[in-house]
């Protein structure tokens, strides 16, 4: 038997601008992980996975194309030199909140990868994984810009501008993230449609939008990198205030940012595709109680508290 894992995610700044060639943050959050597991199945029976968050198991021999776990797989046991459909039984669990904008998919995938290695005896290199679990983004984000597999393959901060190397850094000085859920499912496929029409209709004003998010962003790698992550706040504000201007906030999500600033956070964005989804919330150790307070009182149903810093990826 082999275990594998691998963390959740959130953008910090860079959101829809990323899938337009500008530089987006994001950073992995570790309270949340995805696992799988393979053992040894029944002789004769091919391979099984079972899903159990999703409440689905289905043999790998006859599952479409369609279905992100098994184009994963199959693109592994290639690249593995393996037999396509091998006698072994594989467990995926996630405490990621789906639809939020927290790479449950990616991350769930990273995991069955990590773990089909593992049992193959070899250890892939981040590149590699994130290589593999993109097919899957494809299917279920339509065109994503790809930060989502990075993050989740790196296990560590991630400076990703789409069709160049992600760059890998560290803080400085760590800070606190309180990650909220707005309690409607993220639409991150739909969302980037609708920006990507809505930008066909007039690509100049969202050409300087996207412009003003990347900006946003080289400074906020600066104040990581130069241990002054209180700048960040500001950075929140501003950017969630473009997100609004571009359509993918929703009233909910501007109540829960509203809810987490009047509590005490530095700055407060939505994070992900929106039209739902996730927030975060600048907070260090003396309002982090109290904001997650407030935006269980506004409707959040969950709060996340999180710091961020380099750490070593867990394989198992």
């Amino acid at each position: 038997m082999v275990t594998a894992s691998a963390p959740g995610k959130v953008i910090l700044v860079g959101e829809h601008a990323v899938v337009y060639g500008r530089p987006a943050i994001a950073v992995p959050v570790w309270e949340t992980v995805a696992r799988a597991q393979v053992t040894l199945g029944v002789a004769g029976r091919g391979c099984v996975i079972q899903a159990r968050d999703l409440g689905r198991t289905f043999a790998l021999g006859e599952a479409g194309d369609d279905e992100p776990l098994a184009v994963v797989a199959r693109a592994t046991l290639a690249h593995l030199g393996l037999a396509v459909d091998p006698d072994w039984q594989i467990d995926l669990t996630s405490t990621i909140p789906m639809a939020s904008g927290m790479g449950s998919g990616a991350a769930v995938c990273a995991a069955l990868v990590r773990a089909l290695f593992a049992q193959a005896g070899e250890t892939p290199d981040p590149a590699t994984v994130s290589d593999l679990v993109y097919r899957a983004e494809q299917i279920y984000h339509g065109t994503p810009s790809g930060i989502d597999n990075t993050v989740v393959a790196y296990g560590k901060p991630v400076w990703f501008v789409r069709g160049s190397p992600p760059v890998v850094f560290a803080s400085a000085q760590p800070f606190t993230l309180a990650i909220a859920g707005s309690g409607e499912p993220g639409l991150t496929k739909q969302t980037v449609a609708a920006v990507r029409a809505r930008r066909q209709e007039n690509p100049r004003r969202y050409d300087a939008w996207f412009d003003e998010i990347a900006a946003l962003a080289q400074t906020a790698r600066t104040a990581i990198e130069q241990g002054a992550p209180a700048q960040l706040g500001p950075l929140f504000d501003y950017n969630h205030a473009i997100l609004q201007q571009i359509g993918v906030s929703t009233p909910r999500l501007d109540r829960l940012v509203a809810a987490a600033r009047r509590a005490g956070a530095a700055g407060a964005k939505l994070s992900g595709g929106g039209g739902g989804g996730n927030l975060i919330a600048l907070v260090d150790d003396a309002a982090a109680p109290a904001v997650r307070a407030a935006l269980l009182a506004a409707g959040a149903p969950r709060v996340i508290v999180t710091t961020v810093a380099a750490q070593p990826f867990p394989v198992a």
